[in-house]
C-alpha cells in the first residue's frame, strides 16, 4: 500500500531521509508532497517531491529500506507518483541523482531521459556531478 506521508511517519522518514530538516518534513506532510510505501502495515520506502520552477514535479528523494531493496518497491513508489502527477495534469516530471550513484540506471530503465548535469565546486557544496532526468507522462 502506498499513501501520503503522515506525521506519525516521522521516525521512519528521518531515518531514511538524512537531507530533510524537521520543518521540511512538516511541510511535506502538510502539502502532501511525500509518499510512504507500507508492507504488512510497516513502512518500507518513501518518495518526496516538490515543484521545479514552481511547475514541473521533481522527485527529490526515492528511498527504500536497505533490507527491502531489489523487490520492486522503488518502482511502485515512482509509478504511483507519476500516475498522481499525470492525474493532476502534469505532462513532464523530473528527478536527479549523483553521477557516482547507481540510481541513474534505475531511472533510465523507468523511461527517464538524460537532461543535463550540474557540477558544484563551491566550498561546502562540492560533490560529484548531479545528473538530471526527465520523463514525459502519458495523458490520463
Amino acid at each position: 500500500m502506498i499513501r501520503y506521508v503522515l506525521a506519525e511517519d516521522r521516525p521512519f522518514w528521518l531515518r531514511l531521509d538524512r537531507h530533510l530538516a524537521e520543518e521540511g518534513f512538516a511541510r511535506k506532510v502538510r502539502d502532501r508532497e511525500g509518499y510512504v510505501l507500507l508492507e504488512a502495515g510497516r513502512p518500507a520506502g518513501l518518495l518526496r517531491w516538490n515543484l521545479f520552477w514552481d511547475e514541473i514535479p521533481f522527485c527529490t528523494l526515492l528511498a527504500v529500506a536497505e533490507d527491502r531493496r531489489g523487490q520492486g518497491l522503488g518502482r511502485a513508489l515512482l509509478a504511483r507518483w507519476e500516475s498522481d502527477m499525470a492525474a493532476r495534469g502534469h505532462k513532464l516530471v523530473m528527478t536527479s541523482t549523483r553521477a557516482d550513484e547507481r540510481a541513474q540506471g534505475f531511472y533510465r530503465r523507468m523511461g527517464y531521459r538524460d537532461a543535463g548535469s550540474l557540477l558544484l565546486r563551491e566550498a561546502g557544496y562540492e560533490q560529484p556531478a548531479e545528473l538530471f532526468f526527465t520523463k514525459e507522462l502519458k495523458e490520463k
